[in-house]
């Protein structure tokens, strides 16, 4: 277990929502026990969504009563390009009312993926139809980025992009596009750059500076969220990076078991 309340240099870390935990109370309660920071709250779980979270009285008195506050990792199929507009529409109206909880309950961090779309398989390629309807593509990560940039205003909160599975080249011209807008990071998830052979790490690190967001777990081969130090990664060498660039560190073991075997190896192998 980890020593409570301890600080990893200038990282702060928190845990993901665990499925095997009932409620937010539960997660909560163990984010505090182990010393942690934050809880990211998974869209993807019927718990986090926006009826639920618009409760926000409750999430107030929960992050008040075990000392944590909150991120949002944002519904994983979110598609704020699809060419169906009744689609398009519902996701959008998702982000600006997590946007406008998350303003009311002070989180600073918004965490996404990016949707790579539907591709045609011909024989000899994939075609993606972002890609072919390109011009179609930009101008809904443009208008998503005025929506985001209106909303958000002044206030200290940020939406990061997370890599999954390696970026095409129409995801990298459009996270282009979000990276010019101060309301736009990166999240850097360690265990799928490995998984999809590092082929995003040469982009992160081009873009550096707005790296803000990490999702720390181990991987080996194509198997990820592993428990810190089971797997092939250099944690060391990512956790320097996210402590150079100041950013929030999501250990996103999948188990409490994990959890607490991942803040174990940072208590010995990690020190300032």
């Amino acid at each position: 277990m980890s020593k409570k309340g301890r600080e990893f240099m200038s990282i702060e870390f928190g845990m993901p929502t665990l499925i095997e935990l009932t409620d937010l109370e539960e997660n909560a309660k163990l984010c505090n026990n182990l010393g942690l920071k934050f809880i990211e709250l998974n869209m993807n779980l019927p718990q986090y969504q926006i009826e639920s979270m618009k409760k926000t009285k409750m999430f107030q008195d929960i992050s008040k009563e075990y000392g944590v506050y909150y991120t949002i990792h944002l519904d994983e199929n979110l598609n704020i390009s699809d060419f169906n507009q009744a689609v398009t529409k519902a996701y959008l109206d998702t982000v600006i009312q997590a946007l406008m909880i998350a303003k009311e309950l002070e989180i600073p961090l918004l965490n996404m993926h990016m949707n790579r779309g539907v591709y045609f398989t011909l024989p000899e390629q994939k075609i993606f139809l972002f890609e072919k309807f390109r011009d179609s593509y930009l101008r809904s990560i443009q208008y998503f980025k005025t929506i985001c940039e209106n909303l958000i205003g002044g206030d200290n909160l940020i939406i990061t992009i997370e890599n999954t599975e390696g970026y095409p080249a129409h995801q990298r011209e459009a996270i282009d596009i979000l990276l010019e807008s101060p309301v736009f990071a990166l999240t850097w998830d360690i265990g799928h750059s490995h998984s999809a052979d590092d082929i995003d790490e040469k982009y992160i690190m081009q873009n550096e500076c707005k790296l803000k967001h990490f999702h720390i777990h181990d991987a080996n081969g194509k198997k990820n969220h592993l428990t810190l130090g089971e797997g092939n990664i250099n944690l060391l060498e990512k956790l320097n990076i996210a402590n150079q660039n100041h950013c929030r560190c999501v250990i996103e073991t999948k188990t409490v078991a994990s959890l607490h075997k991942s803040l174990n190896w940072l208590n010995t192998h990690w020190e300032q």
